[in-house]
């Protein structure tokens, strides 16, 4: 399952708080961000929560698997976690997973939506996000 998420080339872009983002007709995810308890860094040892929205422009249930990868500066993956769940037709939802960065650097952090974990059909473009973590 890491290889499907090494292999994805994410198109979305978010830097400076400027996202850059296509709109497709069915799923869609956007609005990436990080929420930390101090909105100007992101600091060692404190928890962020890494949010999007999605939504479900189709006129049936969709089951979906919001799935997070972080890396850092040397591309390792440092955290693999998802949530699934099911969205009904018309249905936009925000979830949210958190991290507690342990070490200062550049962190790429990719989002995906799939049709499920084991399914990696991906229901919209992934995002893409680089992060500043700081010490304290």
């Amino acid at each position: 399952m890491t290889s499907y998420l090494l292999a994805l080339l994410p198109i979305f872009l978010l830097l400076n708080n400027t996202a850059f983002a296509a709109v497709s007709d069915d799923s869609i995810i956007q609005n990436a961000q990080i929420v930390s308890q101090d909105e100007n860094k992101i600091t060692v040892d404190k928890q962020v929560m890494v949010v999007s929205d999605i939504s479900n422009g189709q006129d049936r249930d969709q089951k979906f698997a919001y799935i997070v990868q972080i890396q850092d500066e040397n591309n390792v993956v440092i955290l693999l976690s998802w949530l699934s769940g099911s969205l009904a037709p018309r249905q936009t939802f925000s979830p949210a997973l958190s991290w507690i960065p342990t070490s200062p650097g550049i962190y790429t952090i990719q989002i995906f939506v799939w049709a499920s974990v084991d399914n990696p059909d991906a229901l919209s473009p992934p995002l893409l996000l680089k992060v500043k973590v700081v010490n304290n």
